[in-house]
């Protein structure tokens, strides 16, 4: 057994006599030599030792704001507080917070080349789940909605590399562009192949696409979203599931994409090889987006629970034990 996996089993023995006590996704990457600079969640945290906030909503009655933290440190989102708050009126979600000590928080988009308006915030009680066992709320884009954060701090920029993965859900998608997280161009216009690298989930099919019907987990690296390096993969075969865990990898001359089912399982490996042409070397910019592509292109329906970035890219053995805590971190949707 590598030193990784011996310091996790580890953790993981420990961790069965307090939930919070074993290692989640950003202790995980970080042990692993792979930091997170980006860390987004609407449901729980994503290190031990978080118990800022998450999110912040605004109620429409008034106009005003608050902040919806974990509950405990390494705990799950204190939707009490939000209901209290947002009691009797509708709320917006205006901010997802980054728990990185990078502090790369996603406001509301801004326009952009595509969509030439802001980007509204998601309803923050549009939908409702149990991660935990707690009673938590999503990010539910219905069209028109996304987040950004152009200038940002220790994101992948040029050809360096990177990890990122989002967990969303398999069953609210179409194919619009573009339901992404992940880097973007710093402007919101789009300035060519290469200057993206985000992982997206859906059913587009215009620019590339998998094997079926979709929805597919593929990598929009501007204009074009692909499922491998050329237009079509049948090996990437679309993730049937309720809660979907979807991540892109990048590194100099190659990219991978994953996916697996967040409830159970293990991730399967979709693509691994080479950047399809004209994409070589990669000329990421550095922002980060949510729910929309580069340009601001805000088409895409699809719901968000949480997701990250990383500095580097992460081994194989890290990105299973990240896979084995989101399952075991117990995603089901409210009866």
């Amino acid at each position: 057994m590598n030193s990784f996996l011996l310091v996790l089993s580890v953790a993981f023995a420990a961790g069965t006599s307090c939930v919070h006590s074993a290692p989640l996704p950003c202790d995980i990457y970080g042990a692993a030599g792979t930091p997170c600079v980006a860390a987004h969640s609407m449901v729980r945290a994503l290190y031990q030792q978080y118990s800022g906030p998450l999110y912040l909503v605004r109620r429409s009655s008034d106009n005003t704001t608050k902040a919806i933290n974990t509950m405990t440190a390494g705990g799950y989102a204190d939707s009490a507080t939000q209901d209290t708050f947002c009691q009797g009126t509708q709320c917006d979600v205006r901010r997802i917070f980054d728990q990185s000590p990078r502090g790369n928080h996603l406001d509301t988009a801004p326009p952009g080349g595509a969509a030439h308006h802001p980007d509204n915030g998601v309803n923050a009680s549009k939908e409702q789940l149990t991660v935990g066992g707690h009673s938590v709320y999503s990010a539910y884009f219905e069209g028109g909605m996304g987040y950004r954060n152009d200038n940002t701090s220790g994101i992948a920029t040029g050809d360096e590399p990177e990890t990122m993965y989002m967990v969303t859900a398999g069953k609210h998608y179409n194919g619009g562009c573009c339901f992404d997280y992940g880097n973007a161009e710093t402007d919101a216009h789009d300035h060519g192949a290469g200057t993206m690298e985000a992982v997206y989930f859906g059913s587009s099919s215009g620019w590339g696409h998998g094997g079926g019907k979709g929805p597919w987990v593929m990598a929009d690296l501007e204009n074009g979203l692909w499922a491998g390096n050329e237009k079509a993969n049948p090996n990437n075969m679309p993730i049937v599931a309720d809660f979907v865990t979807a991540m892109v990898k990048g590194k100099a001359g190659g990219f991978t994409l994953k996916g697996g089912d967040a409830q159970k399982g293990n991730l399967t490996t979709l693509f691994d090889g080479p950047r399809p042409n004209g994409y070589n070397p990669m000329k990421k910019q550095g922002c980060i987006i949510l729910g929309i592509g580069g340009d601001n292109s805000d088409w895409a329906i699809g719901t968000f629970y949480e997701g990250l970035m990383t500095s580097g890219y992460s081994t194989d053995a890290a990105d299973d034990a990240v896979q084995a805590n989101i399952v075991s971190a117990g995603y089901k949707f409210s009866t």
